[in-house]
């Protein structure tokens, strides 16, 4: 059995049950292959035997079992790049703040290494979106696991963008930007901008504007099945585009073709975890003394 580490900077505070993680599983045998920057920033706190591995990009972890990302949200959303359509399952350590994806705290690390080699998990597939243009490229992975956004690289006026839903045309949006959202992605940005929890196994996409000009606006649910097309325009000569955590910048004429994406990416879920689990607990969702 090989499992892949990836993981971004983390407090020195949790530099043992990072330690921790990987004795769990040198101890039961596991081939360990660790993301080559992680490795460099981990060895100032602790020496890895000479077996664990290292990778670069995606092709030299496909081999993997299984992917622990080690950080926060951000961090695990940044594995699809590693993942892309291998459908190697992720499992998310949190050394971060809320910990929506990632979903084991560091004091049970143990449990969660053993339930992974036991099979003892469900899997909850989560759809991304695919972004498309004529104009311009993005990268070698344009796909987003939570959100695409339009938004004014001047932030100092309103960005004016155009939405068409199968060609069609849907709306004019007079606004600080627009997000188009995943399942995954309806609790993140989305949210904070009003838009509907949305339950991952639901194949939507969500539409929400940034801070509407005007009121009769509102978030708007679609199928999957659909294709968003975007075209934005104002004052800037320039746009700024975001795929989760990446960003680039757009010219007026780039019209943006998003769709969902031909593979899902596979976020393990162990006993006791589940979807309305998380949002009751990390964002106290119906809290209430009653219940």
């Amino acid at each position: 059995m090989k499992f892949a580490i990836y993981g971004k900077r983390f407090e020195a505070e949790y530099a043992e049950h990072v330690e921790s993680l990987f004795d769990a599983l040198i101890r039961r045998g596991v081939k360990i292959t660790v993301n080559e920057k992680f490795k460099r920033f981990i060895t100032q706190f602790f020496a890895l035997p000479d077996t664990v591995g290292v990778y670069t990009s995606h092709q030299e972890m496909r081999d993997s079992n299984f992917l622990i990302s080690v950080g926060g949200d951000g961090t695990l959303l940044d594995t699809a790049r590693y993942i892309r359509d291998s459908k190697i399952p992720v499992l998310g350590v949190n050394t971060g703040r809320l910990g929506f994806l990632s979903l084991v705290d560091v004091g049970h690390i143990e449990q969660a290494v053993e339930a992974l080699i036991n099979g003892e998990f469900t899997l909850d597939k989560r759809t991304l979106l695919e972004i498309k243009s004529e104009q311009q490229e993005f990268g070698e992975f344009p796909y987003a696991l939570n959100e695409v956004t339009i938004l004014n690289r001047e932030r100092n006026s309103m960005v004016t963008i155009h939405a068409y839903v199968n060609d069609l045309y849907m709306s004019t949006y007079w606004a600080d930007g627009l997000i188009v959202a995943t399942p995954t992605g309806s609790t993140a940005y989305s949210l904070s901008c009003g838009g509907p929890i949305v339950t991952p196994d639901s194949n939507n996409i969500i539409i929400s504007p940034i801070a509407p000009h005007n009121l009769t606006v509102r978030p708007l649910v679609l199928s999957s099945t659909n294709k968003v097309s975007l075209r934005a325009e104002g004052r800037s000569t320039e746009f700024q585009l975001t795929i989760d955590s990446r960003s680039y910048f757009i010219n007026p004429e780039t019209i943006i073709e998003l769709q969902r994406a031909p593979f899902e990416f596979h976020l393990v879920s162990l006993e006791g975890q589940s979807f309305f689990n998380t949002i009751r607990n990390k964002m106290g969702w119906g809290l209430d003394r009653r219940n």
